[in-house]
């Protein structure tokens, strides 16, 4: 029997960046999470519909009634579909996009989101000699256009053919009919943007503000696309004017950025660090007296969140390419109108994806290009020593806009899901616990290959779309946080979790926590103690090895249950590591304070 009886005393968090050797954290992990400074499984999830066209590139979460309206996007349109607390629902509506389909060498809206024919489309501009009109739809090609009304040198019927089409005639008195026109997609074009969300509760009605501008290849591109806005239960969304502008319709309202309200005031922001807002209240008028436009950056604005303001709301933050600017109400009047305020927090910041920003109680986390950042007053960097070179080192750059967050404040956890390697979708995750002030990841799991997700404040659970096409285009719409299986449908399926304890050898010193000196002994494992909050079956292993750069020799796995007491073994390595894993249907753990049975073992060479 041994005389000593030592606790695993490993720290939180999962150690990726150095070596195996040389840290006090979990040195490996998958599906694992730390609560308390102890390990315990992630939850579950299950599927809540795969009839959702992706894959998605952004979603929203608006509840009420007991309805938790989800919103989701992929390639060319936006979808809702309703479920209720327990994330029950069905039926999923697709959205319509309305408005001029058509104008004069100008990126417009409808055609450039969804594929369609589009009726008696009156043609403008075209007097004089040599007139035309350019018809142009953003994002695809024009295939046919077909006259339905007379012109100057036209009949009903003539069509035209050509990937922007063009109708032109001579004479002063030549004239536009109208036309029928027919928009395909090409395959460039999918995948291309990434969806923006906000919603403004202006006039009483809340109005979903939608801007699909993000270009997933490249998070400076300069393509402008217009904003789409209407009702939040809708499923209608009209290209957004400015009434009170030139024109007989106005101008359309597009930028290359995004859109985001700041109630009572709706902001856009897009090339050359522009920010511009609409008159209080109305959505159409972006000409009246607190209005305003300014280009505060050199570079891109990619994001705009609200913000805490006090007296000075309402404020928000807005990130560009390489800075973090404040906006602020201060009211008042003057020559131009001081309604607004512009503050560069930093002109020596970066940031990653514009869908890597997230509010946690106030502060703001996300990404830069080669570091992690928050926001809570000054620009600070996050430390992490854990697995920063683990995340940048493996990082596929080129799918870089794909990068997103969100957050599961239960456990404290903000999360950034990432594509790895030579992925070109989100296989992996990142996670930072707020709590335990330290770093993990999800380990490659299948439950972190999601390409959008949403965590509301009212919908207790996080939602995600998948990266898998179940075939016809569509992926699966996923619930988080929800039991602890795989729940497809009828079908239920175990997940694996496991985690790596750091190394516990006599030679570093002591098994329980690491000295400087250590005895020159192999470390001898006799019994464990199982100390689990536990459903169903785990597996421990041994793992270890005579150097730190030789290969590990694992053991054959010890079995035990919620009733084992005591688990005998003879086991001893110069370096030793232990293994626990879930495996099973219903499987779950909370680590406890596990007891190990240990002693000084041979003085020897090694022999596998």
């Amino acid at each position: 029997m041994t005389e000593k009886v030592i606790t695993i005393n490993t720290q939180p968090g999962i150690r990726r960046d150095g070596t195996t050797l040389d840290g006090d954290q979990y040195s490996d992990g998958l599906w694992v999470r730390f609560q308390r400074g102890r390990p315990r499984k992630m939850a579950g999830y299950r599927r809540i519909s795969n009839q959702i066209y992706g894959p998605t590139r952004g979603m929203f979460v608006d509840s009420a009634n007991g309805i938790n309206n989800i919103f989701t996007s992929y390639a060319s349109g936006l979808q809702v579909i309703g479920v209720d607390n327990s994330g029950v629902g069905s039926g999923v509506n697709n959205f319509t996009f309305t408005g001029p389909v058509a104008t004069l060498g100008t990126i417009v809206p409808g055609a450039g989101y969804t594929n369609g024919t589009y009726n008696d489309v009156a043609l403008t501009g075209g007097t004089g000699t040599g007139a035309k009109a350019n018809i142009v739809v953003a994002g695809g090609v024009v295939t046919t256009v077909t006259l339905t009304a007379a012109g100057t040198g036209y009949t009903v019927g003539d069509s035209l053919t050509a990937p922007a089409a063009s109708i032109g005639g001579t004479g002063a008195g030549f004239s536009i009919p109208v036309a029928t026109i027919t928009a395909v997609f090409t395959a460039s074009s999918l995948n291309l943007y990434q969806f923006d969300a906000s919603y403004d509760a202006g006039g009483g009605v809340n109005q979903l503000l939608v801007h699909p501008g993000q270009n997933l290849a490249e998070i400076d591109s300069t393509v402008n696309t217009p904003v789409l806005y209407g009702p939040i239960n809708g499923t209608v969304l009209t290209a957004l004017r400015d009434v009170s502008g030139t024109g007989p319709t106005g101008s359309l309202i597009e930028v290359s950025g995004g859109v985001v309200a700041l109630h009572p005031y709706i902001f856009v922001y897009g090339n050359a660090g522009l920010i511009k807002n609409n008159s209080a209240g109305n959505p159409l008028d972006w000409n009246g007296a607190d209005a305003n436009e300014t280009n505060v950056a050199t570079g891109k604005i990619v994001k705009g969140l609200p913000v805490r303001g006090g007296t000075n709301a309402p404020s928000g933050l807005f990130w560009s390419l390489d800075s973090l600017i404040r906006v602020s109400y201060l009211g008042g009047t003057g020559s131009p109108p001081a309604f607004w305020r512009y503050d560069i927090i930093t002109s020596q910041s970066s940031i990653l994806s514009s869908s890597s920003v997230i509010e946690y109680d106030g502060i703001y986390y996300w990404c830069g290009v080669d570091r992690f950042l928050m926001y809570n007053g000054v620009v600070q960097e996050i430390p992490n020593d854990m697995n920063q070179n683990w995340f940048f080192d493996n990082l596929n750059y080129t799918q870089r806009q794909k990068v997103w967050a969100w957050k599961v404040p239960r456990f404290g956890e903000i999360w950034w899901f990432y594509p790895r390697g030579d992925a070109t979708e989100c296989t992996d995750a990142i996670i930072y616990n707020v709590r335990e002030k330290t770093w993990y990841d999800a380990g490659q799991a299948i439950g972190a290959q999601r390409s959008s997700g949403y965590f509301s404040n009212v919908f207790k659970y996080p939602v995600a779309g998948g990266t898998e096409d179940v075939g016809g285009g569509f992926i699966k719409l996923w619930q988080h946080e929800v039991g602890v299986d795989v729940v497809d449908g009828a079908s239920t399926s175990a997940i694996q979790s496991y985690f790596i304890t750091h190394d516990l050898s006599l030679v570093t010193g002591n098994p329980a926590q690491e000295t400087p000196i250590g005895d020159n002994y192999w470390t001898h494992l006799e019994r464990l103690e199982p100390d689990f909050v536990q459903v169903g079956d785990m597996n421990c292993y041994v793992i270890g090895r005579p150097y730190a750069q030789a290969a590990d020799v694992t053991s054959s796995p010890y079995t035990f249950s919620p009733t084992t007491t005591k688990i005998d073994m003879r086991e001893q390595r110069r370096e030793i590591r232990i293994e626990f894993e879930s495996n099973v249907i219903g499987g779950n753990y909370q680590m406890g304070r596990v007891l190990l049975s240990v002693d000084a073992g041979d003085v020897r060479g090694y022999t596998p």
